[in-house]
């Protein structure tokens, strides 16, 4: 796992029960799962957005927001990251065309 993702995921863990007026991350989990997923969602469309705009630097701010939100989303869902990577791992050197054909 990529150190940064992994120290991110620990923060994300340390703060998740701090006061929520003092962290942006206890407050999205104080509001539950609802209002983090809609956030990531939110976070999904500007990336888009931004690339659509051809706009590098704006593109690597939104896309560190959409990988921030998704920690965030999988944390609340008791979801480590490295599950995530393990399944990326699974999936390396297989088709995308295959791999979606297996899941049906």
């Amino acid at each position: 796992m990529s150190g940064t993702l992994e120290r991110l995921e620990a923060t994300i863990a340390a703060r998740r029960g701090a006061d929520p007026a003092s962290s942006y991350v206890a407050n999205l989990f104080a509001k539950g799962r609802p209002k983090i997923a809609r956030k990531l969602g939110e976070e999904a469309v500007e990336t888009i957005v931004a690339a659509l705009a051809e706009d590098r630097g704006e593109l690597i701010g939104e896309a560190a927001d959409t990988l921030f939100h998704l920690m965030v989303l999988l944390a609340d869902a008791g979801v480590p990251l490295s599950e995530v990577l393990a399944e990326l791992d699974r999936r390396e050197g297989v088709s995308g065309i295959a791999e979606k054909a297996a899941r049906g």
